[in-house]
């Protein structure tokens, strides 16, 4: 049995090595990505027993994914398709400080992802179900297959967590709306940046108002990141806030991905509101110290790294 179970599509990555066009690399350094799968990670590495579904190509790229979540300690529950490829992401450093990401997913394995694949059992013996706003945008069928996790999950009296995670290339934010506001009635854990929530509630809320009038969607419990500045987050009818980090950005791609393992390692425990947001803050701030979508992620031993006070703030 796992604590949490996470569904979406991983891939294989490929990334620069160093700085300036993607061209001109010599040589590229493979890895995985995903925002589920990176979660999942950093869940297990916190010590959360964690499952991942998916779907994954009968090829490398899908057996780098497989044996990459299973020597991190991630229960993988996955179906190959023979008949699909594993989706790709390629990374390029542009300059030192922009980083392009482009993406081969269309057709993917991932995005043929079908009801059928969830592990029901698994879901309904979670204590939280943890999903993204990136998978119902991938396909009609990845969209089905949310809806059927959050139905098998509110049926089992299971915490469902939704991370917004809005991406503008794979939908519009009108399509992206309307398909999330439903999923969003059935949450009880909500993670959004502040364009993310204005795009459930409307841009003419005003930021001191925006976790009210998300939290009025559904949720009792809502997250809003704040990037730089921090997270801030609204627990019934509670306000509360977190401190920040000052670290060495390297990388800043799957800041929010660990900042969500982090905040579900604490919900699980039973930990107070301003410790779940502490404990994300400092997963998010210690990812992107380091390269990669996910190999920053703290055990967590590692947690008390950014105690120092040149550090915290």
């Amino acid at each position: 049995m796992v604590d949490v179970v996470t569904v979406g599509e991983a891939m294989g990555r490929l990334s620069s090595q160093g700085i300036g066009p993607l061209r001109h690399s010599a040589a590229l350094d493979l890895g995985t990505a995903g925002a589920e799968s990176n979660t999942a990670i950093g869940l297990a590495r916190l010590g959360v027993p964690v499952q991942w579904v998916g779907r994954v190509g009968d090829d490398e790229f899908g057996r780098l994914v497989i044996s990459t979540l299973r020597g991190e300690g991630v229960q993988v529950h996955a179906s190959v398709d023979s008949s699909a490829r594993t989706g790709l992401l390629v990374r390029e450093r542009r300059t030192a400080a922009v980083t392009r990401v482009s993406y081969y997913r269309d057709g993917s394995a991932g995005s043929r992802l079908v009801p059928a694949d969830l592990d029901e059992d698994a879901i309904r013996g979670a204590e939280v179900l943890h999903l993204t706003g990136i998978t119902p945008a991938l396909s009609p069928t990845t969209h089905a297959t949310v809806t059927a996790a959050v139905e098998i999950a509110t049926s089992a009296g299971v915490a469902v967590s939704f991370d917004v995670n809005y991406r503008s290339t794979l939908w519009d934010p009108i399509c992206a709306a309307e398909a999330i506001r439903p999923l969003v009635a059935s949450v009880d854990l909500l993670f959004a940046g502040l364009s993310e929530a204005r795009l459930l509630v409307g841009e003419h809320v005003a930021d001191e108002d925006l976790a009210a009038a998300v939290q009025a969607l559904g949720p009792s419990h809502v997250v809003l990141k704040h990037g730089r500045l921090g997270a801030s987050s609204r627990v019934d009818g509670d306000a509360f806030t977190s401190g920040t980090f000052v670290v060495t950005e390297v990388d800043p791609i799957g800041a929010g991905d660990a900042f969500a393992a982090g905040y579900l390692s604490e919900w699980l425990a039973g930990a107070d509101p301003a410790a779940m947001l502490d404990t994300a803050a400092r997963c998010g701030a210690l990812v992107v110290s380091v390269d990669g979508d996910w190999e920053g992620q703290p055990t967590r031993s590692e947690l008390t790294l950014l105690d120092a006070d040149d550090v915290h703030r």
